[in-house]
Order: structure tokens, then C-alpha cells, then sequence
């Protein structure tokens, strides 16, 4: 690395270490904010569920918006026919997850169910062959997300309502506790530091 490069570094860090200090408050409020979301949607899977697939669906009607007007901009490249195809998809699936949340998200926790049977038997082959260190906790993570998948496809079509808003309600449960944490770890160095 160069010189120049290393003190760009040197003098940017410290600056983005000084804005996280002086805005810990706000780390803890988003944190803060992000668990009781997703305590919600743990308590109120149903209607954590039906909110990811029309959030999902209308995501999925702009980019359909995007892809179309890319279409007609760039009418005279040889892609043409590709991002009106996929622009064409985009509107359809956004559409039916729209007008049908329910269909929808039975048919999303059906692909998740089948992810996680095949990552979770991949997982347990790698690491049955290969015998590399701490295979063995490899081994348990693909056996653990096996039977995950295995839940999940035994009860469907009922897991499909609830297990979406499940796993968004555990992942901002997680992530609001991640941002706690940093802005207390950062509120206590600069509590060591200033010495207050």
C-alpha cells in the first residue's frame, strides 16, 4: 500500500471513529427500535408474514418499472429483448404477490424449506469428506438446518403463514441487539477516554 493511501487511511479513520462516538445515542435508539420490531413480528407472525410478501411483491414492481424503462432506453443494444423479459417477470410476480400475500408466501417458505434441505445436505457432505478443522461443527450446522427444512416441509401449507414473519422478527431482533451493543461499547470507550 502506498503512502499516500496509508495516511488517507490514517486520517479517516479516526474521523469515522469520532461521528460513531458522537451519535452512540442514535446506534442505541435504531437498536432499540429494531428489537421491538421484531418482538412484533415474533408475536404477530401472520401479519409479519403477509408484510414481507407485499413488501417483496411492490420491491419487485419498481424494479419492473426500472427494467422496462431500461428496455426502452436502450431499444437499439442487442439486450433489449432480455430486460423487457425481465421486466415482464418482475411486474408478474409482483403482481400475484400483491394480489395473492397468502399463495405467495406458502410458495416462498416451500423454496425455503428446499434451500435449506439442500444447503443443509451440502453442508453435512463438505464436511463428511473433507474432515477439515471444526468439521464437525459444520456437520451440526447441516444437520441442524436439515431438519429446519424438514420442519418447515411437513407443516406447509401452514408453516407458510407464520415462518416469513418468524424469521424477519428473529433477524431484526438480532440486528437490534448487534446495534445495543456497539453504541454501549462505543458510549464505554468514550466514557474511558474522556474519563468521565
Amino acid at each position: 500500500m502506498s503512502t499516500d493511501a496509508q495516511n488517507r487511511i490514517g486520517c479517516t479513520l479516526p474521523e469515522e471513529a469520532d461521528n460513531v462516538r458522537k451519535n452512540w445515542g442514535w446506534l442505541l435508539a435504531v437498536g432499540i427500535v429494531q428489537i421491538v420490531a421484531g418482538m412484533l413480528a415474533v408475536f404477530f407472525t401472520f401479519t409479519a408474514t403477509l408484510a414481507t410478501v407485499v413488501t417483496i411483491g411492490i420491491l419487485l414492481l419498481v424494479a419492473a418499472g426500472t427494467q422496462l424503462a431500461a428496455a426502452v432506453l436502450a431499444r437499439d443494444w442487442g439486450g433489449f429483448f432480455l430486460f423487457l423479459l425481465l421486466g415482464v417477470l418482475y411486474a408478474v410476480a409482483g403482481v400475484l404477490m400483491v394480489q395473492h400475500p397468502l399463495l405467495a408466501a406458502v410458495g416462498l417458505t416451500l423454496m425455503l424449506a428446499a434451500t435449506f434441505l439442500v444447503a443443509g445436505t451440502f453442508r453435512i457432505i463438505i464436511s463428511y469428506v473433507e474432515r477439515f478443522s471444526s468439521w464437525g461443527w459444520v456437520l451440526c450446522n447441516g444437520v441442524i438446518t436439515v431438519l429446519l427444512g424438514l420442519a418447515i416441509w411437513q407443516q406447509l401449507p401452514e408453516s407458510g403463514m407464520w415462518v416469513l414473519g418468524l424469521f424477519v422478527g428473529i433477524d431484526l431482533i438480532v440486528n437490534g441487539v448487534t446495534w445495543s451493543v456497539l453504541a454501549v461499547d462505543v458510549r464505554r470507550s468514550l466514557t474511558l477516554i474522556s474519563g468521565r
